[in-house]
């Protein structure tokens, strides 16, 4: 079984940082790539940030230059460090692992944390 499990959300003051984490778990998985989605009422999910195993990173225009992604592949964790936060910021964040388990390559989502920026 795995697992994927986000940490690290809250309420936050616009102009503030926030660093969310995550991490996937379960026996002999391989990850690929990981990344944060995000998602507010009646919109779709959309892509926040990605990251591969050799550190290739993809940001959603709205966030360049304020959020950056990481990650600890020894861990199999994801990080994502959030600054200069403003309201439209604000939204649910799930984590995303793509990963192989017993030769099935599929992608993984977390339960989400919730991310609210106050003005």
């Amino acid at each position: 079984q795995v697992h994927v499990v986000e940490s690290g959300g809250g309420l936050v003051q616009a102009g503030g940082s926030m660093r969310l984490s995550c991490v996937a778990s379960g026996k002999m998985i391989l990850i690929h790539a990981m990344g944060w989605y995000r998602q507010t009422p009646g919109k779709q999910r959309e892509q926040v940030a990605t990251i591969t195993t050799t550190e290739d990173t993809n940001y959603a225009d709205s966030v360049k230059g304020r959020f950056t992604i990481s990650r600890d592949n020894a861990e199999n964790m994801v990080f994502l460090q959030m600054n200069s936060l403003k309201p439209e910021d604000t939204a649910v964040y799930y984590c995303n692992a793509d990963l192989t388990k017993l030769g099935f390559r599929r992608e993984y989502w977390g339960q989400g944390t919730q991310v609210t920026v106050s003005s």
